[in-house]
Formats: C-alpha cells, structure tokens, sequence
C-alpha cells in the first residue's frame, strides 16, 4: 500500500500547527515548527496571497489526511461511508476515523502517535479480540478489547507510550488496564469530546462541489 515516507516535520509546518505525528517529541523545543513556523520550501517565509474559499477547504481536508496519516483513495472511501450514515456527514465522519484500529491502539496509549501504532498493527503486534488484527484501518467496534500480544509486551516503544501516557492520561471513550496491555472502546466518541483543530464542514463542501 502507498504511503508517506518524507518528513513528517514538514507536513505540520505546510499546515501551520502541530499534528503531533512524532508523539512527545512535538510536545519538546525540538520541534521543528517551534524554530520555522512557516510552510517549507524556498519562498516558505515569504510574502503569501490570501487564501480562496476553495483553498481553504483542501488545506482542511489535507489536514485530517494527515493527522490519521491516510492517502486520498483512502480518505474517499472513509467520506463516502460516513454520507451513507444517518446523522451529520461531518462528525460521521470524524467518528470513524477515531475508530480505526491504529487510532484506537494510538489512544490506548500503546503507541506514541499514530504512525507508532501503524507500525505496530502491520507488524502483528496487536490483538483484536483475542485475534492478531494486521490491518490498521480496520473498524473498532465498541466492547471490542483490544490488547498487546504477549511476546510484544517487553517491547520498549510500547513500554515507553504506555509510561507516558500515565503521566497525560487517555480519552473518555476508551478503557486501558495497563498492567495487562489490554483495552475496550467502551463508546464512540462524541464530537465535542474531540478537541481536533478540524472543521469537518469545510470538507463536506469540498467534496459537495
């Protein structure tokens, strides 16, 4: 499957905030958007020209993509899926991409960001139910428990996430018995409880067009 492989330090700087894609590092002064705060390449520091309507809503859309770490074919199928959903297309939609199993492992605290967490489930560290799940955008469904596999459980990364997120804590929609690796998505998520810097109606438009 396609995927990124260039500096994900640049993406948060073409956005103008923290994505937070490297976990702590970003939350430290080495975080390269503390020291350029202004979109990579040559004219970068330059003079810019007022945003149009239109560009406003792709750099939201690129936004979301980038913080769930997810390609456009990807993304449309994830769009597509929340319009078919009663309610509002918007928060549908947030609400399935929390659900994606790299996110969920990400917000257990097992995984410093998502692309850790990405990394993990491809590797066939995680279990679902019991289950070696290897797909990270696989669907969570609530009471799903998901756990670290048992030869994994010494590994330092997942030993390190976990340390620290004792100290920040995790969401509301989840549940982690850290002692035995193993959580549950206990309710979706609700869009106030998301504190994203997303405005998900900008790209419901840009995909109304």
């Amino acid at each position: 499957m396609a995927r990124y492989i260039g500096s994900v330090c640049r993406l948060c700087r073409r956005e103008g905030i923290k994505l937070y894609l490297k976990g702590d590092r970003c939350l430290t002064d080495k975080c390269a958007i503390e020291k350029r705060s202004y979109p990579p390449g040559q004219h970068g520091s330059g003079f810019r020209q007022k945003m149009s309507q239109y560009g406003g809503q792709l750099r939201e859309k690129q936004k979301v993509k980038r913080i769930y770490g997810m390609l456009e074919k990807q993304f449309r199928r994830f769009f597509a899926e929340a319009a078919r959903k009663k309610g509002m297309t918007g928060e549908n939609l947030l609400v399935l991409l929390e659900r994606r199993l790299d996110n969920i492992v990400f917000r257990m605290g097992f995984a410093s960001s998502r692309n850790e967490a990405r990394q993990l489930v491809g590797h066939g560290h995680i279990q679902v139910n019991g289950k070696v799940a290897d797909i990270p955008s696989m669907l969570v469904k609530v009471n799903d428990e998901i756990s670290v596999k048992e030869k994994s459980r010494k590994n330092p990364h997942i030993l390190g996430a976990l340390e620290a997120s004792r100290r920040k804590g995790t969401t509301s929609w989840v549940q982690v018995d850290a002692g035995s690796f193993t959580g549950k998505l206990v309710a979706e998520p609700k869009r106030a409880e998301l504190s994203l810097p997303i405005q998900e109606q900008m790209i419901v438009e840009l995909y109304s067009r």
